[in-house]
Parts: C-alpha cells; structure tokens; sequence
C-alpha cells in the first residue's frame, strides 16, 4: 500500500509539473522577424542566435495588449494561479521549485534569500511592475531568456492581468 502511495505522489507530482510548464510551444516567428534562408554551403553546426533581451524598463507585450487597459479580477486570478501552485506560493519565506511570491510587486528579480535563481533572472535589472509582470507572464523565456521558469505562459491579456490582481491582493 505504501508503494502504492509512493506511485501516486509520483503521478500527481508530475501533472502538476506538466501544468506548470512541461508544454512545448512551437515557435513561429512573425514573417517580417523571420531571418532570411541561410545559404546551401553555411555551417549547419553553428549555433543558433540567443533571443534578443527584451530591456528591463520595457513592457511590450506580443499580443499588443497593455495592463492598463485590463481590469484584473482577484477571484479569477486566484483560480488562475492554480496552475502556478506546483512551483510558487504566496507565503513569506517558502520557496519551492520556484521563489515565494509573497511582496512580488516592487521588488527586484532573483532578489529573495535561499532561492537559486538563474544568472539570467539575477542580471536581469527587472523590478516587478505589474507592467512588468503582465509582460513577462505572457512568455517568461521572451522577457528573461535562460531563465530556470519552464511555464510556456499566459497567452490571454485578462488572465494575465487576473493574476497580478490576485497576487497584488494576497501577498500585501
């Protein structure tokens, strides 16, 4: 029965990390960002380009959409950020695969004591705006290429703004 037991966690264990960020997204550049076709004899084993940084002060977001068009909703946002519980919690000093997100609104990345953020998050320069947040949670990996956040993101505007409702209101 222990065994048993064990075999479940694992199974449940690994839906939450599918739900948190086990999503391969395809990417398709826009046709205008699209590189021009290297020549037939180019070096097939050269490295492919790093993402562009997306500057630190800068809030574009993909889709067009700006937080301050949203109006989020804190009830929504805590059903939201369900998916983010595998990794994050909203509790002061309890870090899990991901830092606390307690106070997330005015501090700066890979800031928070006992978390091993990646080298891309700490040198980021980024202070969490909710501008800041809404652009980032649309693609994590856009706003901090080489972060650790394996969490595809949030593709639609209200969701995103929902969220940073909810955790500007359950982490005062």
């Amino acid at each position: 029965m222990k065994k048993l037991r064990g075999y479940i966690g694992l199974i449940a264990l690994s839906a939450a990390l599918a739900a948190c960020g086990g999503k391969k997204e395809e990417a398709a550049a826009p046709a205008a960002e699209a590189p021009a076709a290297a020549p037939a004899a180019a070096d097939a084993a050269a490295p492919a380009a790093a993402p562009a940084k997306v500057a630190a002060d800068a809030v574009d977001t993909l889709d067009g959409a700006k937080f301050a068009d949203q109006k989020g909703d804190e009830t929504k946002g805590m059903a939201i950020f369900t998916q983010c519980k595998a990794c994050h919690v909203i509790d002061p000093g309890v870090n899990r695969i991901g830092p606390s997100l307690h106070g997330i609104i005015g501090r700066k990345a890979g800031e928070i004591a006992g978390f091993a953020y990646s080298a891309a998050n700490k040198s980021s320069g980024i202070t969490w705006t909710p501008e800041k947040l809404f652009q980032y949670l649309e693609k994590p990996s856009r706003v901090v290429p080489g972060t650790k956040m394996t969490f595809a993101g949030l593709p639609k505007a209200q969701d995103r703004a929902d969220v940073i409702a909810y955790l500007t209101s359950a982490t005062k």
